[in-house]
């Protein structure tokens, strides 16, 4: 998705959540200013380490994650696809002893299964925005083959490909990235959620509060746009 069309709905989501543009946009600086300095993946660079194929698989959090995991170890050869987690649930694919190829994370995951990931040959997309200003500053500097995204207008080293939750975001790099079959696991788009997107849930699952709702209908809303738009066949295991 071209800018000029996100920055539509990035309008909306900012207003809709009260967000603030400057706020995202200072952290998207930070970013920049650290993987400046630290180096960085370029999407040619990652286009190139992940080009064995144009068949993806990207990992939510949902609550089906572990039952479509283990149906995709079963029935699936896994090395014929490129492996996309969204942040929390590395953990997931951590426990099945399965390292994605990329993580796209705003830092809200499990940050020791995101660093062993990465430590194991994943490479991290990290993610920009208002709330996360601090975990930037702090955890950013710890990885390694890092490619930066923001949701505001791209500076720098950094990009937006589209995309407002974890989720969503990784399945419009993706399509960046040239995939031509994206299979969807673990995302339900639903009202619960689960330890791998709340690791401070005290249950597996969880009745997801109103702001984690209306952030999941934005998810489902790029999903299908995605489907309708690009030119990719989308494939959701939940469905």
């Amino acid at each position: 998705m071209e800018f000029g069309l996100w920055e539509k709905y990035y309008t909306e989501i900012l207003e809709d959540f009260g967000f603030s543009r400057e706020n995202d946009e200072e952290s998207a600086k930070l970013l920049d200013e650290i993987l400046s300095t630290e180096g960085c993946l370029t999407l040619n660079d990652l286009a190139e380490i992940v080009g064995f194929s144009d068949k993806y698989i990207v990992f939510g959090a949902g609550p089906s994650i572990k039952e479509h995991i283990r149906m995709l170890k079963n029935d699936y050869d896994l090395k014929n696809y490129v492996l996309v987690a969204a942040d929390g649930a590395t953990t997931a694919l951590i426990e099945e002893r399965i390292v994605p190829d990329i993580v796209a994370t705003d830092l809200d995951g499990n940050i020791d299964d995101i660093l062993l990931a990465n430590l194991r040959g994943a490479n991290i997309v990290i993610h920009a925005h208002g709330d996360n200003i601090e975990k930037i500053a702090t955890m950013s500097s710890f990885f390694n083959n890092v490619l930066g995204t923001t949701q505001a207008q791209p500076v720098g080293n950094l990009y937006n490909f589209g995309g407002f939750t974890d989720g969503d975001r990784a399945i419009f790099l993706a399509v960046a990235l040239g995939a031509s079959e994206i299979t969807l696991a673990g995302m339900d788009f639903g009202d619960i959620v689960t330890k791998y997107s709340r690791p401070n849930l005290p249950d597996v699952l969880g009745q997801a509060d109103e702001f984690k709702k209306k952030k999941l209908m934005y998810a489902e809303k790029f999903t299908n746009w995605i489907s309708e738009n690009e030119d990719v066949e989308i494939i959701n295991l939940k469905e």
